[in-house]
């Protein structure tokens, strides 16, 4: 079954990267998890000098449920209330990549 992986990107001061890890667990992955055609979701994260890189990669059986996650205009990032506090910046697209499983 061919699947797609959705990649967000996004960066933080080091400083705030366990609370925004936090933040990601209690508001990105329950979201994520409670929309159905959602397969997985999993968190990446390196840390960098002062700057920590954030990357939230979800599997999903279809582009429509990526819809029913992200609204029509799915390439667009969804953020959360209260990311900003967090984020350096707010990347506005994230990729889509068709996903084969062995």
């Amino acid at each position: 079954m061919k699947k797609v992986t959705r990649v967000w990107h996004g960066r933080t001061k080091a400083s705030d990267a366990d609370a925004f890890l936090d933040f990601l667990e209690r508001n990105g992955i329950t979201d994520y998890k409670s929309i159905a055609g959602n397969l997985s979701a999993k968190i990446w994260r390196r840390i960098e000098g002062d700057i920590c890189h954030f990357w939230t990669v979800t599997e999903w059986d279809s582009l429509e449920s990526i819809q029913s996650f992200a609204g029509e205009d799915f390439q667009k990032a969804k953020y959360y209330p209260d990311a900003q506090n967090f984020l350096l910046e707010l990347e506005e697209e994230v990729q889509h990549l068709e996903t084969f499983e062995y």
